[in-house]
């Protein structure tokens, strides 16, 4: 097992260390999980992450290994280093299922135990929610563009490779239809998708050896790419060597729109009337959206996935609301928080959150919007890749498409 313990900022072991010379370690606290606002022009933001987090959980401990690296930086006395030795997080989760949706002040998970077990949790959580709901809410756009024609996520090459990983998680969830990624094929079940590159038909003298060869492989059923030299010379080169056939063609370069349509034209001349048009080329919601009146087929979005669609986090914070069962709260100008643990329910007709601070009757006609994750250290819930998929999809379609979420305060 490859401990997670180390994923963590170190400010929050010298807090762990400060809290037990205080005797004030073990009191029991509230942390909460929220973001103060979503980024601009959004309307809604989509929790995911909480799969992996769970199985990190699970991670985060310190063996003899990161216990020596700590001792041996000599920021932490003997006292931390054997409380550490002996850390599990006895505590318990509530969340958010993964999918769902939130908005500004969602308390999208809670996290009750000892200061000491809780405290250290902070960066952990923190790294995996914001990294996947940010690429989840940004697929959740893009498939929203794409409406049903489906789009791959093919970012790996654009960001670090387990985060890629992560996102090809993400972006299945937020409603993407397959990934470029294998390793989240295997580690997670996303479908997988792909076929070649340009590479692949630079490396033949001619366009349709490249194109016989791929077809010889893969089946009439490929996707060959064709256009890399003259976009119509090698449709006409595709549809001559495969026959009609053909199952489909990737555009990865020039107006997208105007191929498509050129494209298209030619390849019903030539009887080639099923075969469908793929395009990519850091697509992103905006981009997709002006393609829809396109004869386009399926598309592949990479860049503005896997980076957020230029909002790289979600701006998840996680803050102390209680100790010892009393509400806290921070006064900073811009940065207040509201003391107490919450609780939030969704109203039935998908338009507005109620999130009130516990104790506190449920509004009528809502549905619980927080689930109980891990008890007492035990996890209660197993990840469930399909589920999510499927939760957001429903999520949406209660929500309604001229519809925002509302966020309203008892």
């Amino acid at each position: 097992m490859t401990s997670q313990a180390l994923h963590t900022d170190h400010y929050e072991l010298t807090m762990l260390d400060a809290a037990l010379a205080a005797g004030v370690a073990d009191r029991p606290v509230v942390f909460e999980v929220f973001t103060r606002a979503l980024p601009p022009g959004r309307r809604y933001g989509v929790f995911c992450g909480l799969g992996r987090l769970v199985e990190a959980l699970g991670q985060f401990v310190f063996g003899a290994g990161e216990l020596e690296w700590l001792e041996q930086r000599g920021f932490l006395t003997r006292r931390a280093l054997d409380r550490l030795e002996t850390y599990r997080f006895t505590g318990s989760i509530t969340a958010y299922a993964e999918g769902e949706l939130y908005t500004g002040g969602s308390p999208v998970l809670s996290v009750s135990g000892t200061f000491a077990e809780a405290v250290l949790l902070e960066t952990l959580t923190l790294s995996i929610l914001n990294h996947d709901s940010a690429v989840a809410a940004a697929a959740s756009l893009v498939a929203a563009a794409a409406g049903d024609r489906p789009v791959i996520e093919m970012g790996s090459r654009r960001t670090e490779a387990e985060a890629a990983v992560a996102a090809a998680r993400a972006a299945y969830i937020g409603g993407l239809a397959s990934t470029s990624n294998l390793e989240a094929g295997r580690r997670y079940g996303v479908p997988t998708a792909g076929t070649t590159a340009h590479a692949f038909v630079l490396l033949f003298d001619e366009e349709r050896e490249a194109f016989r060869a791929q077809v010889s492989t893969l089946g009439a059923a490929t996707t060959l790419l064709v256009d890399t030299y003259d976009t119509a010379r090698a449709i006409r080169a595709a549809v001559e060597t495969v026959g009609v056939d053909l199952g489909a063609i990737r555009i990865d370069s020039g107006d997208l729109g105007a191929e498509a349509v050129r494209a298209r034209q030619l390849l019903d001349s030539m009887g080639a009337t099923r075969t469908a048009i793929v395009v990519t080329g850091d697509l992103d919601e905006s981009a997709i959206a002006r393609l829809g009146s396109s004869p386009v087929d399926a598309y592949g979005a990479g860049t503005s996935v896997v980076m957020g669609s230029g909002h790289p986090t979600c701006g998840f914070v996680y803050k102390l609301v209680e100790v010892d069962g009393l509400p806290v709260e921070k006064r900073s100008p811009g940065k207040a928080t509201v003391g107490g643990r919450k609780r939030a329910w969704r109203r039935a007709d998908g338009g507005t959150d109620v999130v009130a601070v516990d104790p506190v009757a449920p509004p009528e006609r809502c549905r619980d919007l927080q689930h109980e994750v891990v008890r007492h250290g035990d996890v209660l819930v197993d990840p469930d890749l399909e589920g999510a998929r499927r939760r957001h999809r429903q999520a949406l379609a209660d929500l309604g498409p001229d519809r925002l979420l509302l966020l309203e305060r008892m």
